[in-house]
């Protein structure tokens, strides 16, 4: 036997439905509203090697196209340009800053002449005032796995870095800091 509904039944139904979907999308889709974003994100403190006065915060920032390095240093000669790099152990002991190590390489792209290593971030202006602040979105590295810059140091060199020559490297280090969630 078959009971008739005058339809308000189904539409009951149907409007419970429809508010456990919002309530779990709100539960879900709200999230990083409620708890913010859980971007993977790290900073280095940069210190003067010794002898200079170089310093600053370098941000890392874990994208979907890369990390965004984002610097922000003072100290530098003004009207200058340095390579920024990030170098293979995060030790900034040597007052030179060489306790760091050789410049980040995973892959094997540090064999091959003419090809810019995953280490080497690229050049930096300073300013006539001696400031340098920008990004760099380096694609290559990430925050994790073998990639990750995660426990090593980024420096600041005294000269640019061209990878034609890398051979030649890119200077002494003017500032120095270990990479750190």
């Amino acid at each position: 036997m078959r009971q008739r509904t005058d339809g308000r039944h189904a539409h009951r139904l149907n409007a419970l439905a429809l508010a456990g979907l919002l309530g779990l999308t709100f539960a879900f889709g709200g999230c990083t509203t409620i708890f913010g974003n859980h971007e993977k994100r790290a900073q280095a403190q940069l210190r003067p090697t010794a002898g200079n006065g170089a310093r600053g915060t370098v941000t890392f920032v874990e994208r979907a196209d890369g990390v965004q390095v984002t610097y922000n240093l003072v100290g530098l000669p003004p009207n200058s340009d340095h390579a920024l790099q990030v170098h293979e152990r995060g030790d900034c002991n040597a007052v030179d800053g060489s306790s760091a190590g050789a410049v980040f390489a995973p892959t094997a792209a540090r064999l091959k002449s003419g090809v810019r290593v995953e280490g080497d971030l690229g050049n930096l202006h300073a300013d006539e005032t001696g400031v340098a602040t920008g990004f760099i979105v380096a694609p290559d590295l990430s925050l994790d796995g073998v990639r990750s810059v995660l426990g090593r140091s980024v420096l600041v060199h005294r000269d640019t870095s061209d990878p034609a020559f890398a051979e030649h490297g890119a200077g002494p280090a003017l500032a120095c800091g270990q990479i750190r969630q």
